[in-house]
Order: C-alpha cells, then structure tokens, then sequence
C-alpha cells in the first residue's frame, strides 16, 4: 500500500506542470542566458542601493544616451567573436570616427548627410585592412587587431595635434545634429532608437538568415566549414568589416553628443567592449553567441564603470574592477564549455512518469496475432552496403526505389533488379519520412532542416522549417529540430510529426529517457504557405499515415508503445483518439495496405527493467546525473517486427526476423505490387520481402493519387 501510495503521488507532482511547459523551463538557451542576467540584475540592485537617484529619470535617460554609442562597440566586437576572432582595434576606430565626424563637420564643411556614409566608410576600411588579414592571410587576429590598435591610435594622435585647435574655434550646427546629440524620439535617446533599430536588424541576421547561420558556423569550426563549402575567408573578412562600420557608427553619435576629441577618446574601450561581449554569455571561442547577449554584457558592463566611478572610488579602481571582471567572464566560459553537458545531463535532462500497461503477448504458440515467428527469415537485400541509415523507403509509380541516407541524399535504386543505385539528389540533413505529391514531387522530412520537396527536376527546395510558437511556451519553440515521417490529405495539406522539440538528431535517445511529452503533430498547407502546430504533448511521435478514409489521420508515439488516431476532416474534426495502446515494442512509421489496412514498423521491444524504471521519474534522474550516458536505461533497438492491423485497431499479422541476422531493426515499411520493401535507420541495406495475397498490382502512389 505505501508502494502505490507513492506511485500515485509521483505520478500527480509530474503532472501537476504541463510537460511542454518544464521542457521550456528548461531549456539549454535558457541556461546559457541564466547567468548573464543573473550577474545583470545583481549589479543593477547592487549599485541601485550604493548610489543616491540612480533611478531616477534624468539618470536613466543619460546611462541610456551612453548606452547606445557604447553597445554599438560591443555589438562590433560580438561579430568577430562569434565567427571566433578578436578585434582590439575597436577603440582605436572608435575615436578615428568621432575625430573624422567633427574634423569634415567643422574643417571640411560638409554637410552631415555626407559626413556620416563617409566616416562609415573610412571607419569600414580599417576592418576591411583586419579582415583581409586575418581572413585571407590567415594572421593572428590577436597580433594583427592590436597592431591594428597602435596603428590607428597613433594616426589619430597625430591629427589631433595637428588639427585639435582649428576645431575648436568653432562648432557644427543645424538641427539633425542637435537632435543626434541630445535630442529625443518617441522620449527615447537618439542613440538608443539607432541601437534598437541595428540591435534587430542584427538578431535577424544572425538567427534567420543564411549569413548569420554561416558565421556561426564558422565560428564553431572553420575547418568543417571549410569542408562543406562554406565562404570561410569571405565571412570572416565582412565581420570586420561590419565591426568597423559599426565603430564608426559609435564614434559619430559620440562625436554628436560631446562636439569634442581627446587622445583619450575610445581609451580602453577595446577591453570594456570584450567583457561586455563574454559577460554576456558569448563564447570566446566562436560559434555561440547573440546580440542579446552582447546587450545584456553591455549594460552590466555600463552599469559597473559608472557606478564605480560615481561611489567615489579612486581613479585606478575603474579599470582593476573591470578587469577582474573580465577574467571572472573568461573564466565562467572556459569553465562551462568544459563542463556544459555534464551540467547540462544534470539540470537539463527532467524525466516523467510514465505508466505503460503491460504489452501484448508474444510468445510463440501462444495464438497472439503478435506471436514470435521468422517470416522474415528469408528476406532479400538491396544495397547492401551501398547506403547507410535508410530510415525509410518509398517507390514511386515507375517502381523505382527510393531511400535516405546519414550522409544527406536521396538514393534511387533501378528496377527491376534494384541493382543499380545513384543519387538522386543531394539535400543534407538526415532524411526521414518521404511522400510523393500529386504531381510526382517528393517531399522529405529531413531531421534538423525541416520539410523540403524535390522536384521532378531533382531539385530540393525548402518548404518549411518553423510553426507558430506555443502559446505558454518560456522560450521559442517555433524552430524545426526532428522532423520525422509524413503523408498528404487529399485537399494537399501536409501533415508531419516532429518527434521533439528539445533534442537534436544526435540526442534522441535522451527523449527516451524523459518519456516527457515533447513531440507534436504539424501541417503545412501548400495554398497559403502557413503551417501550424495541431496536436501537441506527445510522446515521440513517429510515423504519420492518412487514414484509407481520408478523413483521419494515424500517428505512433514510440516511446508511449500506442498508435492513434487524428481526425482532420468531418463530424470528428480536431479530436484525437487511441487507436491501439499496449505495444509489444516501440512503433515508428506506419503505411497503407493493398487490402485496406495498415503496416506499421515496430523498431525495438519493451523491456521490463525499462518499463519500471519509466514509473520511477527520481530514478531516472539519478541515473542521468550519476553515470556516463553510455550506462542510462534506453528502449532496447535490435530486433525488427512488421505487424499489420485494421481500422478498428486490430493486430491481423505480424513478421518477425528472431535472430535479427537479414534485418536487424526496421524503422519503415512500404508495400509495393505484392512485396513488403523493409528500411532502417541503423541497417546498411533495403529488404524486401513477398507478400502472399498482396495485391500484385496495387501501389500506394497509384492507390492513392491515380495513374497521372
């Protein structure tokens, strides 16, 4: 009694929270961001206490005017870091912006509009000078950006003496430059408009746009990204160059607000920028980083200089405080990459309970349609070798034979042998489900990339990667991580499974072990170009399959062992239902039958040590923080079992291969004129298997869209 007690109570504490809603709380960017912020808040209330009206508006409104022109530094100095350089030249560009501004202001007489493209320029070609460099001629940014610093510092000194009288004996005026310096939009600072305006424009660079996703790349590894084609050389030079634009761009606002140069100008701003830049949360070593981030360094780093300048602290405390804070941020980095999955299997990982029913009988002889048997024992093999990780298979009208591999293409085999076998089309990722279109258009799930479509023509095309963002959700959950398997309505909606929202590709096993509703169920629709998530908090979900009515739609959750039903049509429309619950083993994906019923794949077996461990979520987590991943509890995937059922949810038949010697795991089945073609995402070959009362000329693609 206390035992079940203790179940029941479990059971209601992990229930209590929406699972979507902990996998949220939880998630790896919101850990990154944890720290930055907390250190933020913590200085804000810190110097907020220490210094008298710190609050007040005429203060905010000043801290917020430096704000703009210092984190326009910071958010140069944050490009470079990201694609894995340095760039200590930041201050000196900065104060050879302000001395240009106000030298072609007062000396030259032009007029402003012209002077601000120009310093931009001038300032851009300095990065340009870096990036060429370090880019094409491979220098080290750290030698090169400070020789860069000497440089520059000393070309501006020597202006400054030169001409530092002749500008003051008189000052620009006209309205856009008073409005630049101290004027307002909206009540806000001119330079923090100008901020938020790059600050967006930036984000969306670097986290929607190719460009972006390249320089993270790069930054994480040059060399990989070397290999697979990427500009290397190109990226890493623009990211100096757009430092330097936004340099100048700084140095022209403070330029506006002051209306003075000094050889102290831009003094140490080289090291302020980059402890704002790791403070924030961005790696020095590349590859991971935001403008969000950098924002968040900047104002802790703002907050800090000026409160200890303001508390009365003599004229050395500024940069000692400053420093040692840098090295608290270089050692906060070093540190959590060194140690980020190991505190990552310990906070991250958050196993649910989960009570499965015992499974269906399988013993041989024991009458269960579910019964151990060897017809598959005799399985014939395609490709043997030739392909790896064939997840699954399909045949289109003309009988040729298609399948995914680990190294991102699409391989067809011809037939009627299946013999020969070629790239049909190279597309990345790792591709999982498949479907054919109406108009013989292949259209592919592909695991990190979203849905793409490849033409006739053999030409890939992206038709989706994200869908509406949870309403509760904590973070953004819009992004596609693991598509998986899809079918077609007959109105052309798409309908797709994404198995989780909170691991990649590589990390699914680890789904196995929260058994935590992290999947969903989406549809894209190809008339207005919109997809939207329509059943979320599930299990794994797996393979998709449109109901012979066409009217519902079947999914499996692997990890819960059942496969339902999803009604997107009729009287019925929007509700979900379980078709069959109490799998043997874990479901993946299922297709039509020439005899109107249903294949489904089972790729692995239930075990009973696993089975228990799922109602013991404490347990689980433990064993995630406790031992190397390689010793957690994880579904058991070696033996392959087809089994077929109706409508009504009734297991007919099924086909085992024991020894799992001619196909040892099967992820996908396909029928096809009166054979069972088999694929699997951990197999090196394609089997197939006579069927014998198939329909010898029955198709899915014919069944389903007709003869074109």
């Amino acid at each position: 009694m206390p035992l079940a007690s203790e179940s029941n109570w479990v059971a209601l504490r992990y229930r209590l929270v929406p699972d979507h809603l902990i996998g949220e709380i939880l998630s790896k960017k919101w850990i990154d961001n944890a720290i930055a912020l907390l250190v933020m808040v913590c200085v804000v209330v810190v110097f907020g206490q220490l210094i008298p009206e710190f609050f007040t508006a005429g203060n905010l409104q000043t801290t917020s005017r430096q704000f703009g022109e210092f984190a326009l530094v910071c958010l140069a100095m944050m490009i470079v870091v990201i694609v894995g350089g340095i760039d200590l030249s930041v201050g000196s560009n900065f104060a050879l912006g302000n001395f240009l501004t106000l030298a072609l202001l007062n000396l030259a007489n032009l007029p402003l509009p012209a002077v601000i493209p120009i310093v931009m320029l001038v300032c851009a070609a300095v990065g340009l000078v870096n990036g060429v460099l370090i880019g094409y001629l491979r220098l080290r940014a750290f030698l090169t950006t400070l020789v860069t610093l000497i440089i520059v510092r000393a070309i501006v000194d020597m202006l400054l003496l030169r001409y530092a009288q002749d500008m003051s004996v008189g000052f620009f005026e006209s309205d856009l430059w008073d409005l630049m310096g101290l004027g307002h939009i909206a009540g806000l600072p001119f330079s923090f408009v100008v901020l938020a305006a790059v600050a967006v424009v930036g984000h969306i660079a670097l986290t929607r746009s190719r460009p972006g996703w390249r320089a993270m790349a790069i930054g994480g590894s040059r060399r990989s990204a070397h290999n697979i084609g990427l500009p290397v050389r190109a990226t890493v030079c623009g990211a100096y160059v757009i430092s330097g634009m936004l340099c100048g761009m700084g140095g022209i606002l403070y330029a506006a607000r002051l209306s003075g140069a000094g050889t102290d100008t831009g003094m140490g701003l080289e090291i302020s920028a980059l402890t704002a830049v790791v403070l924030g949360g961005n790696s020095l070593g590349g590859g991971r980083g935001s403008v969000v981030k950098a924002l968040i360094g900047a104002v802790t780093v703002l907050i800090l200089t000026n409160g200890v300048l303001r508390i009365g602290l003599n004229s050395g405390s500024g940069p000692m405080v400053l420093g040692l804070t840098l090295l608290f941020a270089v050692f906060i980095d070093v540190r959590w990459l060194k140690h980020r999955d190991k505190l990552l299997s310990k906070l991250y990982v958050a196993p649910t309970y989960i009570a499965l029913q015992p499974p269906r009988p399988i013993a041989a002889g024991s009458g269960s349609p579910l019964a151990l048997n060897d017809r598959l024992s005799g399985v014939q093999t395609i490709g043997l070798g030739v392909v790896e990780s064939p997840e699954d298979v399909i045949l289109d009208d003309d009988d040729f034979l298609y399948c995914g591999t680990r190294h991102g293409d699409i391989v067809r085999f011809t037939p009627p042998g299946y013999q020969h076998a070629e790239v049909f089309a190279h597309i990345g990722g790792t591709p999982l489900g498949m479907t054919f279109d109406k108009e013989r258009n292949l259209l592919v799930c592909v695991g990190g990339m979203g849905l793409y479509r490849i033409g006739v023509d053999r030409t890939p095309s992206k038709l989706t990667d994200e869908t509406n963002r949870s309403a509760f959700s904590v973070i953004d959950d819009s992004r596609l991580r693991l598509a998986d398997d899809l079918d077609i309505a007959p109105d052309g909606r798409v309908f797709f499974s994404e198995a989780t929202i909170r691991y990649e590709m590589h990390d699914w096993p680890v789904d196995a072990l929260e058994s935590r509703g992290n999947g969903r169920i989406i549809c894209y629709d190809p008339r207005s170009g919109k997809t939207q998530t329509v059943v979320r908090n599930l299990v794994f979900p797996n393979g998709v399959c449109l109901a012979h009515d066409g009217q519902s739609m079947l999914f499996a959750e692997s990890w819960a062992c059942t496969i339902s039903r999803y009604w997107i049509s009729g009287p019925k429309a929007g509700r979900t239902e379980c078709l069959i619950d109490r799998l043997p083993g874990y479901p993946d994906n299922i297709n039509r039958a020439s005899d109107g019923t249903y294949w489904v794949a089972l790729m692995g077996m239930r075990s009973p040590a696993l089975d228990v461990a799922l109602r013991m979520p404490g347990f689980r987590r433990r064993m995630a923080r406790r031992i190397a991943p390689d010793q957690w509890l994880y579904p058991n995937l070696n033996i392959g079992c087809v089994a077929r059922f109706d409508d009504q949810g009734h297991i007919l038949e099924s086909m085992w291969d024991q020894g799992a010697k001619n196909h040892p795991m099967i992820t996908s089945m396909r029928e096809h004129k009166g054979w069972l073609y088999l694929g699997g995402i951990t197999n090196n070959r394609i089997g197939r298997v006579r069927l014998e009362r198939a329909d010898p000329g029955w198709s899915s693609y014919q069944s389903y869209w007709g003869r074109q």
